[in-house]
């Protein structure tokens, strides 16, 4: 591992010479999404460099003609087009078209396609793209900005904690140290319904997978639940290091995959049960509820009365002709802070920044 550490330090090092923002915090987050993947593989670490350690458009360039300079002895020197070649495993392509078994050989896959990719929509992905797009949600640094709590903490400097103060002195006999505190911080919670009903069935693993990035980050302020028939919590699931083994315990515990959809009912027992008070709520759903649209607005009056934001994620969004015409979407809309699309690894990349940042 330290020998892995000294590697990619000096790929960093690398990056900032050639103008990439690649500071230690950056460095650390790719030591730590390196720790999840075989550093064998040259895409894998290709694209965890890409994605922990590039901050602008203009360093893509930069981190190609760099990447090939460091790992594969080239001369780094301009290049005409930013496009870069890596080696992974795919399915083979026979010559009709279909994606047949993977027979082990590797296929070129260069960056400008892996760009293409990050926007198409995952329900028409083979499943070879669909595990390329798994391992980079795998990878999504899903951490969020820190806000002042009510909560106090023991400091050297800051407010003067009295209480302790006089305890200390009662206790000595005399003031021997001002104690001082000062307020803890703690990001926002965010509560995650996934819609796994029959109409979400190509979106839900993929939401599943990137609700297991967001447990994974911040296991203490994160709660996630499945809805479609039942109301099924399933946070404990997702704490699992590895994204499939936390899936496959999740998908033991949910009764109703590919099943109907009452969104309304779901989310009054929600409400009955658990709170999402303070916290940032988040449904994924296409809002093709069965039941009955004006219970379900109710109930969405209500989280919004409760949750600090409401933000609907809809697969169906990430088209530019898309309108919210069912009768779920219909009674949700006028109490969400924000309609979002939730089709592509993209959607899923600016949704974990506005989490971040809410």
């Amino acid at each position: 591992m330290n020998e892995l550490a000294a590697t990619m330090t000096g790929f960093a090092r690398t990056l900032r010479a050639a103008g990439v923002a690649a500071d230690h915090e950056r460095t650390q987050n790719l030591l730590r999404a390196l720790g999840h993947l075989d550093v064998d593989d040259p895409g894998e670490v290709y694209w965890a460099g890409r994605l922990t350690l590039c901050a602008a458009p203009d360093d893509l360039p930069r981190y190609d003609r760099c990447f090939a300079a460091y790992f594969g002895g080239q001369r780094a020197t301009p290049a005409r087009t930013t496009v870069t070649s890596v080696t992974r495993h795919l399915a083979a392509r026979d010559g009709d078209g279909e994606t047949g078994e993977d027979d082990g050989t590797t296929a070129p896959a260069t960056a400008s396609r892996m760009e293409v990719l990050r926007h198409r929509d995952v329900a028409r992905l083979s499943e070879a793209e669909r595990a390329e797009v798994h391992r980079m949600l795998a990878m999504l640094k899903a951490g969020r900005a820190r806000r002042r709590s009510r909560r106090f903490e023991s400091a050297h400097r800051g407010v003067l904690d009295q209480r302790r103060t006089i305890r200390d002195a009662l206790r000595k006999g005399e003031v021997a140290r001002l104690r001082h505190r000062r307020h803890t911080s703690r990001p926002r919670p965010v509560v995650l319904l996934v819609d796994v009903s029959g109409s979400m069935a190509p979106y839900a693993e993929t939401l599943l997978r990137f609700a297991h990035a967001l447990v994974r980050s911040e296991p203490r302020f994160t709660r996630v639940y499945s809805v479609g028939t039942r109301l099924t919590p399933i946070t404990a699931e997702l704490r699992h290091r590895d994204p499939g083994t936390a899936l496959n315990e999740a998908s033991k515990v949910i009764p109703d995959w590919s099943g109907g959809t009452r969104l309304g009912a779901e989310l009054k027992e929600f409400l009955a049960r658990y709170s999402a008070r303070g916290a940032i709520a988040v449904i994924a759903s296409d809002g093709w509820e069965r039941g009955d649209p004006e219970l379900l607005g109710a109930q969405m009056a209500r989280l919004a009365r409760q949750a600090y934001k409401v933000i609907w994620v809809n697969p169906h969004k990430g088209y530019a002709d898309y309108q919210p015409l069912t009768g779920g979407m219909r009674a949700a809309l006028p109490h969400l802070d924000d309609l979002v699309a939730g089709h592509s690894l993209a959607a899923y990349e600016r949704l974990s920044e506005r989490l971040a940042h809410a």
